[in-house]
């Protein structure tokens, strides 16, 4: 069950801050909007941020295993919608990933 997995990352060191570097950094910077929600966060793109955003959910839905992932696309070319949630603990964790 999602709720007994430990809330951390299982990248090694150097992986984790090239992964912060690079593909966390870029999908950050693209964010328009940042909501704090039960359990987690929600991120606002625009449209054009969607290959960015599913390559972040595929490769972290590798290494943070506790993560649950909700992807909604507006129709028309309008905004994308990304909410991350998780066990007690997983803002903080978020907020120290995609802040660090």
């Amino acid at each position: 069950m999602a709720n007994d997995l430990p809330i951390a990352c299982t990248l090694a060191p150097d992986a984790l801050s090239a992964r912060k570097a690079d593909l966390l950094a870029r999908v950050v910077r693209q964010s328009t909007a940042r909501v704090e929600v039960e359990g987690g966060l929600r991120l606002t793109f625009p449209a054009a941020s969607f290959a960015d955003v599913a390559a972040m959910i595929d490769a972290e839905r590798g290494c943070c295993r506790f993560l649950g992932f909700l992807l909604v696309v507006e129709p028309d070319g309008g905004p994308l919608s990304l909410t991350l949630t998780g066990p007690p603990g997983t803002r903080d964790f978020l907020d120290a990933l995609l802040d660090g």
